[in-house]
């Protein structure tokens, strides 16, 4: 982490300025950024999804990950306005252009596009005001990329899902209106030609703030959405084969309660497998520090995979099918296996002791702390910043 340096408070004058341009979109402004003195900072427009506030109070990975790099960068010096749902907090400004959040509409083009259209408007008019944006950052979604070369101003965008037959399409109808960044080296060779992706930078986490645990509890654990592409029937089976009890922890989400009738509450009798429902905060960390391992049994290329990160922070080893970005984070025989089925998952819990702890959260440490992404985040946008801008006739 680079060493603390001097702050200043912005001028009232100009905080007017830009809270007038704001508001000339219908939009309202809490908070406040501090830049640094010396070198000019970059000032930053975060635009994050419409759905859930940042930092989410439960489920809502992009959220957590726009919540921790925004107030990074604040502390940076970078003069920094977060666009998202309203009850976000954050270090930095935050403007929620919508009137609430829709935590039960995700993916609603009508919302989506709503924020995304807001928070341009008044990226607009905080340059005529004469407080343009060095760069946008953005996590929404697809309206902000398909309108980013309305936009004057840079747009960084950070591709948050995996790349399908439909999400290709668009990407190489649209890809070229910002520069792309992917999550994982993974992600980035399924980009379809003739997407090109400028970097490659993982989400963040802070490996100080989760718990390290060398003496573990005789459990394993499973967490994540209800989806059968997750796994949790797969975790089930392999929990069974090891002779060890698993917990399991995520949200069962609309349209999954079929699947999580049929395939995994029949198994939930509180004793070999218990079910805690969606977590958060200090019960998700001392689940992820205390367990034996984690199982992650997926079924699909992940493009990253936030919770494999969050146990190796607290020295827990990953058991895992080598899908997507998994094969990345998970280094096998270092911090965890690779295996090919429930078998061999199974198996390899009675490996465990084989793998060090401490090597488990240092492997976070060097590739996805929060300083590792910053510094990757900074060096894309002052790439941006130096790319020539096309703006349309």
């Amino acid at each position: 982490m680079r060493a603390p340096m001097a702050l200043q408070a912005p001028p009232p004058a100009r905080l007017r300025r830009e809270r007038r341009a704001l508001q000339r979109g219908g939009l309202t402004l809490t908070g406040g950024s501090r830049p640094l003195r010396g070198e000019r900072p970059l000032r930053i427009a975060m635009l994050a999804p419409p759905w859930i506030p940042v930092p989410p109070n439960g489920y809502g990975g992009i959220e957590a990950v726009v919540s921790l790099l925004t107030d990074e960068l604040v502390r940076r010096g970078h003069d920094v306005v977060l666009f998202a749902a309203p009850g976000s907090r954050s270090l930095a400004r935050v403007c929620s252009p919508l009137d609430a959040a829709h935590p039960d509409t995700i993916g609603s083009a009508l919302h989506e596009s709503d924020h995304v259209a807001r928070a341009f408007r008044a990226i607009e008019a905080a340059a005529e005001e004469g407080r343009p944006f060095d760069v946008v950052h953005d996590h929404s979604g697809f309206t902000a990329l398909a309108m980013a070369d309305r936009v004057n101003a840079p747009v960084v965008h950070t591709i948050h899902g995996p790349f399908t037959d439909e999400t290709s399409q668009f990407y190489a109808e649209h890809g070229q209106n910002a520069m792309l960044v992917a999550i994982s080296r993974s992600q980035s060779v399924q980009a379809p030609v003739p997407v090109e992706v400028a970097a490659v930078v993982p989400n963040p986490v802070v490996v100080a703030e989760w718990p390290h645990r060398r003496s573990k509890m005789d459990y394993l654990l499973w967490m994540g959405r209800m989806d059968p592409v997750k796994g949790a029937d797969r975790a089930i089976a392999v929990a069974k084969l090891a002779k060890r009890r698993l917990i399991l922890a995520g949200p069962v989400q609309s349209g999954q309660e079929r699947y999580f009738e049929e395939r995994v509450a029949p198994h939930v009798d509180g004793a070999a497998v218990t079910y805690v429902g969606e977590v958060g905060g200090e019960q998700r960390r001392q689940l992820f520090a205390n367990a034996e391992a984690f199982l992650m049994p997926i079924r699909w290329p992940e493009p990253f995979g936030m919770v494999v990160v969050e146990a190796l922070a607290c020295g827990t080893p990953v058991l895992a099918f080598p899908e997507g970005a998994v094969s990345e984070i998970v280094l096998d025989g270092v911090n965890g296996y690779h295996v090919e089925d429930e078998g061999q998952m199974a198996a390899a819990v009675e490996k465990l002791d084989e793998i060090d702890p401490g090597r488990c959260r240092q492997s976070v440490a060097e590739r996805y702390d929060l300083s590792v992404v910053a510094d990757g985040y900074e060096a894309v946008y002052r790439r941006a910043v130096r790319a020539p801008l096309i703006v349309p006739a």
